[in-house]
């Protein structure tokens, strides 16, 4: 599979563990007990999966690829806005963290922390992912040389070797369904 091809697949399976954090969101908001332990399991998929193997490949090679390439124009949407925006969806990982590890000490104020920043990281990814989708994807596969688009083809195929001897796709997988069976 060519890589932008795979990272639109992987962007299906971060969409699914967006929903769920909207659900199990939802569920604080209605005053259920906070699953603290499955919120843990999200953050979990959100660093590995999304951050880690997802924009590893974005990072390391599309966008790098990118910068090298493409100008002014590549800078400017990588480096001011897909980049920001990853290191943001980050910042809302770090403090859900923070906000589960409060509410585990007792502060249910901080529940509304864990809304907030679980909601925020979803609304976040999802547009993200849009644009990525629809708009750098694209004008990386339309302006990118033939040479650089069947190298990154090559580096993809190295990073998933790795990603399989890891384990990575089948965890997280397997986490994604457990969590949709418990919708």
């Amino acid at each position: 599979m060519k890589l932008i091809e795979l990272m639109v697949e992987e962007h299906k399976n971060i969409k699914r563990m967006l929903a769920i954090i909207r659900s199990y969101s939802y569920k604080v908001l209605k005053g259920e007990d906070v699953p603290t332990s499955d919120f843990r399991a999200f953050i979990d998929f959100v660093r590995n999966y999304a951050d880690k193997y997802h924009h590893g490949k974005e990072e390391e090679m599309l966008f790098k690829h990118m910068l090298e390439e493409l100008g002014p124009i590549a800078d400017k949407i990588i480096r001011y806005g897909m980049l920001v925006e990853h290191d943001l969806g980050g910042l809302y990982m770090g403090e859900l963290e923070i906000a589960i590890k409060k509410v585990e000490d007792g502060d249910m104020e901080a529940k509304l922390d864990i809304i907030a920043n679980a909601v925020g990281y979803a609304n976040l990814l999802t547009r993200h992912i849009n644009k990525e989708d629809n708009v750098i994807y694209r004008f990386a596969e339309n302006n990118l040389s033939k040479e650089t688009l069947e190298q990154l083809e090559l580096e993809g195929e190295e990073f998933e070797k790795r990603a399989i001897e890891e384990g990575i796709g089948v965890k997280y997988l397997k986490l994604l369904a457990y969590y949709e069976d418990k919708m």
